[in-house]
């Protein structure tokens, strides 16, 4: 199956935090062919008293079943000592799924494709690395999706 991950972080070394993320995936069996967007820094979502973030989206092939590769992810997160204050709040690492191959997924603990993500310039851009032409749920593709976005805040701060 291919999947996309969003990746973010605006805590305890930020970039720091997405290349371990990076090369945990890398090494991992169950994770072949990845790719990773360029990395970009945005400003926080909800509450503004808190750091920029730093975000990138990955993509790979898996044969983990969705709830599997949802396990495989917040390891990662937990072994990158995870800390999340409050919702839209800063973190070290936050590593969401955004796409399972075309699959809709509605379970108590994974909605796919990730309820958010449609209006998320941090999401979009760095998809559109990866994926310009893959179509989203909405019927558009991923780059129709990002004309539709205010991208003004992101800042390339490492290319793909």
């Amino acid at each position: 199956m291919h999947a996309y991950i969003g990746l973010g972080s605006n805590l305890d070394t930020p970039m720091a935090q997405l290349d371990r993320a990076i090369d945990t995936l890398q090494k991992h069996d169950d994770v072949k062919n990845l790719r990773v967007s360029s990395i970009y820094g945005s400003k926080p979502v909800g509450p503004q008293d808190q750091p920029d973030y730093v975000n990138a989206v990955a993509s790979f092939q898996t044969d983990l079943p969705p709830l599997a590769l949802l396990d495989l992810l917040q390891s990662i997160e937990q072994a990158q000592r995870r800390v999340r204050e409050r919702h839209w709040g800063p973190r070290t690492l936050d590593l969401d799924l955004l796409l399972y191959g075309q699959e809709t997924i509605q379970l108590p603990r994974l909605t796919v494709p990730h309820p958010y993500m449609l209006e998320r310039g941090f999401v979009i851009k760095p998809l559109s690395d990866l994926a310009p032409d893959t179509l989203l749920n909405n019927g558009n593709t991923v780059i129709e999706q990002l004309q539709q976005l205010d991208t003004s805040d992101l800042v390339i701060i490492k290319e793909e």
